[in-house]
């Protein structure tokens, strides 16, 4: 089979597309077709050295993607063990699916409350487990997850972390409600963009911003109500202020750091709510404590999504009441070029390899 892998740290060019052995899948396990791998900034992280995770080379990249069953492996016991398995949970050999990017334990106690979102025992496709930069991967069955006629391989690829995640931020942490103002910061990302739709559909007036005027109009198609074009407007909480009569937003969904972060502070109303999702504009800033008691402000960190919330959010995809935007779709060989325009930012929605 075909895969663009890595051999050692380093650059987008380290990305090679080379052929090895199709895996065989084992006990409990599916061999997935894969069709389509979502390109996050965790894989260029992952790739460059940055991210700091022990693995082991050569390292298949890709947290989500979907494609169909090739094949089930057998299933445990003594008796069995060698005996194919032609069904896993209603689904079969040739069925659609997408995949979990995440495999929780199952027994923590994170897991058990439904916050497998934190379990620290389980791995993440891409990560601690090959992932989808491959035309084949085998997955745990628990996995595996159908995939409606109505949403493609690209969509689907598109979707678990961008969408995820801006759920799990506005939803979960954040207790967004209807009638409600939130700010979503660098709206012409995967989850700026997914974080757009899901407010509007939440019923809350959103503010975005981004870095350029071409990514704000697309924001302002995707249902934002204002926009701010934060490399004009370094200081745009003034003009947060000015949209909002003075009062300041409810919600900001925060995922950049730097100064952004904290322009973002700034634009809350008393007693409203930053979480913070990420930080690559910058992972250390000042901060003034005062505001936060005086105002009684909220500063929420916040991960990726739960598996109940990745079902949620795939669901509203299927309805056709929310649609990932992808940008560009390059095919596996081309994972550098599709890393080098990660980290140009010259794109806006999600990127996808079709394998």
């Amino acid at each position: 089979m075909k895969v663009s892998w890595f051999h050692e740290h380093g650059s987008p060019e380290v990305l090679v597309c080379e052929e090895t052995t199709t895996p065989t899948p084992g006990p409990g396990e599916a061999l997935v077709r894969v069709r389509a791998t979502g390109v996050n900034h965790v894989d260029i992280d992952v790739r460059a050295g940055t991210s700091r995770v022990p693995i082991r080379f050569p390292h298949i990249l890709g947290r989500e993607f979907a494609g169909e069953i090739a094949a089930l492996g057998p299933v445990s016991g003594d008796a069995l063990d060698r005996q194919p398995v032609h069904s896993a949970g209603g689904l079969r050999e040739g069925d659609r699916v997408w995949v979990s990017c995440r495999l929780p334990c199952g027994r923590c106690e994170f897991c058990i409350s439904g916050r497998d979102n934190l379990c620290e025992r389980g791995g993440y496709f891409g990560m601690d487990l090959p992932g989808g930069y491959a035309q084949y991967v085998t997955v745990p069955v628990s996995t595996l997850n159908p995939l409606a006629t109505s949403v493609s391989f690209e969509q689907a690829a598109a979707s678990q972390i961008a969408f995820g995640t801006a759920w799990h931020v506005l939803i979960t942490r954040g207790g967004l409600r209807a009638g409600q103002t939130v700010l979503i910061q660098a709206a012409g990302s995967g989850i700026g963009s997914a974080a757009v739709q899901l407010a509007r559909l939440a019923g809350a007036t959103v503010i975005a911003t981004a870095g350029s005027v071409d990514k704000l109009e697309r924001a302002r198609e995707l249902g934002a109500h204002h926009l701010i074009n934060y490399r004009t407007d370094p200081q745009f909480s003034a003009q947060v202020m000015a949209i909002t009569g003075g009062r300041g937003v409810d919600l900001v969904m925060e995922h950049v750091g730097g100064n952004l972060f904290t322009e973002s502070l700034a634009c809350l109303c008393i007693d409203g709510t930053m979480v913070t999702v990420g930080g690559h504009g910058g992972e250390v800033v000042p901060f003034d404590i005062i505001p936060f008691f005086r105002r009684q402000l909220k500063l929420v960190g916040s991960k990726n999504a739960s598996i109940a919330e990745l079902r949620e959010v795939m669901g509203l995809i299927a309805q056709g009441r929310l649609a990932p935007v992808i940008d560009t779709v390059f095919p596996l060989e081309e994972a550098a070029r599709a890393h080098q325009l990660v980290e140009s930012r010259a794109f806006f929605g999600k990127v996808v390899l079709r394998c």
